[in-house]
């Protein structure tokens, strides 16, 4: 599907230099709300596979960190019914408002206005997703140290979204060539998205690695150039990390 005006301006434009986060995402994704899950479905990649790889098991408690429109909802059928709690945390009222009518009629779900580096769950967590959020939040580290503090021991974390590699990638990691480390972390900077080099280094730093892929997605917008992007799952093991 082609992206709207509103999209497209949007886009062109980029997130605004406003002083606090939420007021930055608030500000750019309002207008194009209704549009958002839609204009995407052609760039973000792996969701419903890192999903269905988290394997949820009936009874369970899930967490979305930077949940956004709640679209991982739709990747959640038919488990979704069969699970604890389900919990929806982002710090956009716009996106949110797409989330609440997603979750309308199901008792389980809860969506949460909340900074993910400091909100917490009453309870623990089973499994903690990140589905293109992690290069949105500027205080990644403690997003990811959220999400680990947040999950039970032998809980679960997935991870899928953009990166580039590290000017020297660790053995058996892809590598990726200097225009790519250089461009597309320029190119979505300016809508406040940032590929990093360190996101998933420091995952597996975090967790026990169960599940790393990395991909290449051309896109034909442009010029059919390859975006990196991954998924990942981790477990927590017990007592606290480094």
């Amino acid at each position: 599907m082609g992206l709207s005006a509103a999209v497209i301006w949007q886009l062109m434009r980029g997130q605004s230099r406003a002083p606090g986060l939420a007021e930055r995402l608030n500000a750019f994704y309002a207008p194009q709300a209704n549009a958002y899950d839609q204009s995407r479905e052609q760039l973000l990649h792996g969701r419903q596979a890192l999903v269905d790889a988290l394997a949820l098991k009936p009874g369970e408690r899930f967490v979305e960190l930077g949940a956004g429109t709640g679209k991982s909802l739709d990747y959640l059928y038919p488990t979704l019914a069969t699970l604890e709690q389900v919990t929806l945390v982002d710090l956009c009222p716009a996106l949110l408002n797409q989330a609440k009518r997603r979750a309308a009629g199901h008792a389980n779900v809860q969506i949460i206005e909340a900074d993910v580096t400091t909100w917490c769950p009453a309870q623990p967590a089973d499994v903690v997703l990140f589905s293109y959020a992690l290069t949105m939040i500027p205080d990644w580290f403690k997003a990811i140290d959220a999400a680990f503090n947040m999950l039970r021991p032998g809980g679960r974390i997935g991870v899928v979204d953009f990166y580039v590699s590290r000017r020297c990638a660790e053995p058996g990691a892809r590598q990726h060539s200097v225009l790519t480390r250089a461009f597309w972390p320029l190119w979505f900077g300016h809508d406040g998205v940032h590929p990093s080099a360190d996101h998933l280094p420091y995952l597996r730093n975090v967790f026990q690695p169960m599940l790393v892929h990395e991909h290449m997605a051309h896109t034909a917008w442009l010029f059919g150039s390859g975006v990196p992007w991954y998924q990942f799952i981790g477990q927590k093991e017990d007592g606290t990390h480094d």
